[in-house]
This record gives C-alpha cells, structure tokens and sequence, in this order.
C-alpha cells in the first residue's frame, strides 16, 4: 500500500472530517487517520449543532463548501432559530441531531469525496526533518507521522486536529480513568513528539452531563419545547430537512438538589485539587454553577432527544465530575426525575492543547513548517469552532503543498475569521467559545449572508464547485431583482392604508415607495406581499428557496443604512491591516514602547498593525510609537 499523500489529517472529530473533504475537495491527496471509523464526526457532548454565534460559523462552513451544514441538515431531529425576538445580525440557527445518524452521514459523505482516504489507526509520532534555511538556520519540516501499527504515513502537510484525546484523562468523583473520551483509549507520546521542536503544550479542561432514559422520565411534570418546522435551515445549498422533529423538554433544580449536590463536593475532583486545568467558563458544571451563584435558588435543565430510535436523552445543563450516586441522587431530587434511570454519569476530561499564538493566520505553525494545528487542540470548545478551523486548516495544508498564497479570512468576512484571529493575536486561558460579541462587525457578519461573503471565495479557490456557485449567482440575482423592484415601486396611498390602518400602523403618504414600508420595523416582506399583489409576483422565485431569497432580500433592504456604516468602520480598519510591520522591528530593543507590549510583540510577531492592535497589552500608544517608526 502507498503511504505517500499531500496531506494527513490526525483525528476524525468535526475538525478533522472539514479539514480531510477541504483539502481532498481541492485536489491534494489526502489521508484521514482515526481511531474508529465508526465514530467519525462523533458528537461527543450534545449532539446539537449551532446556537448562539456558532450557527453563523456552521453557515460559513457551508458557504465555503464545507459538510457539517449538509449533514447536520440530513440528521437534525429538532430546528430551531434563536434570537428572533432581536435584530437579525443575532439570529442564530440550531439543530438537535439524531447522534448516529451523524456519524453515518459523515461516512457517507468522506467515503464519495475524491483524492480522500481514511486510514484506522492511531498517531504515535510526528516525523519531522530539519532543513537549513538561506540563512544558515535549521527549521524543522514536518514529513509525516508514524503510527502504534508501525505504519509510516509521509505528507507534505500534516494537519493535527486530535481533539480532547491527547493524555486525555477522565474524572467521575475521585475516580480517574485515561480516556480521550468515554470507552475510547487516550493518545499518550504523540503530544511529547510535537513539543521537542519547539511547540508548547497545556492542559485544559471539558465535561458532559449523565444521559438519562427516557423511559424513566415523568414528561407530564415537565414543560415541553417544539422546534421550528419553517424554510430556515443550515446548508444554503443541501435538501431539507427530512427527518421526524421530536421535541425537547424543560425542567429546573430546586433547593433539595442543591444541599445534595452540595454535600459532595468535598469528593468533586474540581474543589478537591485533583483537576488543576481550566473549564469553559461559558458552560460551567452544575456544582461551578452552584458554587459561583450560591444565592440562586434553580437552574435551569434541557433534556433534548438523542436520536429517533434510542431512549437516550442528554441533560443540558448538568454537566458534573461529582461521584456518581451524588449526581443520580440529586437528580432524583427533580419531581419529573425522580424514577430517573440513567445510562452513563456526567464526568469531566482533561487533555493537552497547544498555545493557538504559536500559529499564523493559515493554522500553520511559525516553528514547524507545514504542520497545521485545528480543533480543541488550539484551546477552543465546540463542534462549530473545530469545524471552522479544520476548513481553513484544510485548505491552507493543500495550498501549502503546491506553494500558493495562503487563505485568510479578515474579522469583517467571517465569524471563522473573527476566531482565528483572536485565537494567533490573543492566544487563550480558557476554552474559547464564539460569541456574537467578540465580532465588531456582527451585521455584516449575519447568518443570512454568509454565501454572499464567501461563496466566490471559495469557487476561486476551487473548494466550492460549479454547481454551488451557479445556484448562489442565481440567488444573487433574484434578490438584486427584489431590491430593485422594492426601490422602484411606487405604492398608491388609497391603494394599501386601509389594510396598513388594520395591522396597526400609519397610514402611507403621497410618492412613497415600496421600500419605504420595508423600512418599517413592524412590516415584513411577506405582510407586504400580502397586501401588495405585485409584490407577491415578484418574490415568487422559482427555485425552492424563495422564502430564503426574500428574507435576505428584506434584511439588506431594511439595514441597509446600518449596513453601509459598519462596512465603512471596517474598510478604515483594513488601512491598518495594510500596513505591514513583520520583519520591520526587534521589538525587545525598543525602550519608546511599554515592557509589556515588547514582550507580547516579539513572542507573536504580528503581520500588521491592525493585528498588533488587538494584542492584550499593546496599548495605543503603542501602536502610535510602531506608526511614527514607520513614518521614519
């Protein structure tokens, strides 16, 4: 057998299978090595999708001509569009999946991609060669990994997206067992392999609630939560969704819970010293929640299905390390629970992770060159945050391999790229989760949009094929007709201010436009079709995707103003990210900046100022001293 490939992929996780169909989809010739072939893309907490922020992540993925939107699509088991009651820059998509079915759609779709093989096994040590460079130095060059059969599997580009099983180490109580996940071994060497070329390592540190059977469960004592059953979904390109929607369930602690949660901390591997990592402070466990709100009287739980054809169910918000008769006695404490039977306890894990600072905006290492790092190895948590990076990390490894310019994406094209950046610039000391926050441009960054930002991106680059890229010219199009038809439209005002009259709002003036009633935050552009025939005709597209056509074409057409402002602020801010200080500076010679920004500009060597600007510790008036230097 031939192991000589373009480009290795470590690890089957959401990272991973993006980073594998990216780089094949692209021409390299490409190798996935995971544990289990029938865990790929396994969603090892929640089997849910999306959410907050990271449903624009899952967007882009799509837009790019990534799968996790495809798939998630064929298996989602609930729908729903959060942040409805908000402006549309914050409408989020999210989707519970069937968990199996997940696996075996990811299957499906690594098994039809071309260039793409998988091979079962598990990397024991990257292989790297020492090559002197025009100056004299030696860089190390990685050629590929040697895995615990013995197999030698040579690369170009290796691309590291081993998730949390690198030493992983798992915590119920005070008991400990190695495991990258539950019933799965960890990787142990393969992190020391990587560290003596230079790369730093650390630990953090995950966890995931009991899972519960359903039949167990008092659901009359609970409140139910449906999904959403409309247009909306994640793949701007892939069917509907085809699946039975099941609905998910709400409940809450109570005091009892908490005195008997309480009572076990001593044994909580959290409080007792035994874990010393950080958690993700945006998804605490149940006694962090406890011990952080102590005057809080009840928290909130969701239990959401795990597929169609299994009584399991997952327990939102009751991720816990305590032993496990504390946690089954607590939750007998809850009236709907207290029959409860359970499959698995909750339990935290530990694993190794490397410093996100030590890499480019490619995802490739500044110490090794062409080894890519992506996923929960560079310090984020998430199936959505992983799977954004593999996709970049994906496409720079292939581009790598024929010498191209790398793909970068700025703060103002993506969510993608708002995390990479944060994550080379700022580095982490937590698990990073995204947010709509931590983008400065969120209206531009909408989940709505996100194939007008990035379709023709990727066609260039050759990662999203014709027949994406003609149907996204095709929508573009029909929502420029909408626009125009909107602009241009005049409205008669006895024509339509009796029914304006009847649905609450003022009446129309004389010489007003259609678009002027779109302006109106209480009018919708299916309201209007209603009332306005003409309308209706033209918002009829006849692609199955009209619904989405027109409420792209609404958003643009009521924001527009709030649109064009931000996109200005952003234009000013690439001035700044022209301006290129890499190679300009020894930063720790010069006494003009604070002591602080000196250490942080030499350890990140940032490309340009705009990005010197977000370091944690360089002020402005640091940036002041860099831009009068320059101007000498």
């Amino acid at each position: 057998m031939d192991f000589k490939y373009d480009v290795l992929i470590i690890g089957g996780g959401h990272a991973g299978c993006e980073a594998a169909t990216a780089a094949a989809n692209m021409g390299a010739k490409t190798c996935l090595v995971t544990m289990d072939m029938n865990k790929i893309g396994q969603m090892s907490c929640n089997p849910a999708v999306g959410g907050i922020a990271k449903g624009q992540i899952v967007r882009e993925i799509d837009a790019l001509g990534g799968q996790m939107g495809r798939v998630t699509d064929a298996t989602a088991i609930q729908f729903r569009m959060l942040n409805r009651s908000k402006g549309p820059a914050v409408w989020s998509p999210r989707a519970q999946c069937d968990r199996e079915k997940f696996i075996w759609e990811w299957r499906k779709v690594l098994d039809n991609t071309p260039n793409l093989s998988i091979w079962q096994d598990q990397a024991e040590e990257l292989l790297v060669e020492y090559k002197t460079t025009a100056d004299g130095k030696k860089k190390p060059e990685v050629i590929g990994v040697k895995t615990i059969w013995g197999a030698e599997l040579k690369a170009k580009a290796v691309v590291i997206t081993a998730g949390t099983f690198l030493n992983g180490l798992m915590h119920i109580g005070r008991k400990m067992v190695a495991g990258g996940r539950c019933a799965e071994p960890a990787v142990h060497n393969f992190t020391e392999s990587i560290t003596r070329h230079g790369i730093t390592s650390a630990r953090m540190k995950t966890g995931t609630p009991v899972r519960i059977d359903m039949r167990s469960v008092h659901f009359d004592e609970m409140e139910r939560q449906d999904g959403e059953s409309d247009f909306h979904q994640f793949s701007f390109y892939a069917p509907h969704r085809v699946l039975k929607q099941l609905p998910c369930w709400t409940c809450y602690t109570n005091k009892d819970v908490h005195d008997t949660l309480r009572g076990g901390l001593a044994d909580s591997p959290l409080y007792n010293g035994q874990i010393q990592s950080i958690g993700p402070r945006y998804c605490p466990s149940i006694e962090t929640k406890l011990v952080t709100f102590p005057d809080k009287e009840q928290h909130p739980l969701f239990l959401e299905p795990e597929g169609e054809d299994t009584n399991e169910m997952y327990l939102n918000g009751f991720s816990s390390s305590l032993p496990m008769d504390v946690q089954i006695a607590a939750l007998r404490e809850i009236p709907a629970l207290r029959d409860v039977e359970i499959y698995r306890p909750g339990y935290a894990i530990e694993y190794d992770f490397f410093d996100p600072t030590q890499l480019k905006h490619s995802l490739e290492s500044k110490k090794v060159s062409g080894l890519f790092f992506a996923g929960q190895v560079n310090g984020t948590t998430g199936y959505e945050e992983a799977g954004g990076q593999g996709t970049v990390a994906g496409v720079n490894a292939a581009i790598y391999c024929t010498g191209g310019e790398p793909f970068v994406m700025k703060r103002d094209e993506s969510y993608i790229g708002v995390l990479i950046d944060d994550l080379v610039t700022k580095g982490v000391d937590e698990p990073y989760r995204m947010f709509t926050s931590r983008a400065e441009y969120r209206i531009l960054l909408r989940q709505d949009d996100a194939d007008a930002r990035l379709t023709e991106k990727a066609y260039a680059l050759g990662l999203a094929k014709r027949d994406r890229y003609d149907w996204w010219k095709e929508k573009k199009q029909a929502i420029e007709e909408i626009e125009s038809f909107c602009m241009n439209k005049s409205i008669k005002p006895k024509d339509i201010n009796g029914a304006l009259e009847a649905i609450g709002t003022t009446p129309l003036r004389e010489g007003c436009k259609l678009i002027d009633l779109l302006a109106r935050p209480q009018l919708t552009m299916e309201t209007l079709a209603e009332i306005v025939p003409s309308l209706k005709e033209a918002i009829n597209h006849p692609a199955n995707r009209k619904e989405e056509i027109a409420e792209a074409a609404e958003i643009r057409i009521k924001y527009k103003g709030y649109i064009e402002r931000e996109r200005i602020v952003a234009e000013k801010m690439h001035r700044l990210e022209n301006i290129k200080i890499k190679g300009h500076f020894k930063y720790s010679e010069m006494a003009q900046l604070s002591t602080e920004a000196r250490q942080k500009l030499e350890a990140i060597n940032p490309e340009n100022l705009a990005q010197a600007s977000r370091i944690p510790g360089v002020s402005p008036s640091d940036i002041n001293v860099l831009l009068v230097l320059l101007g000498r």
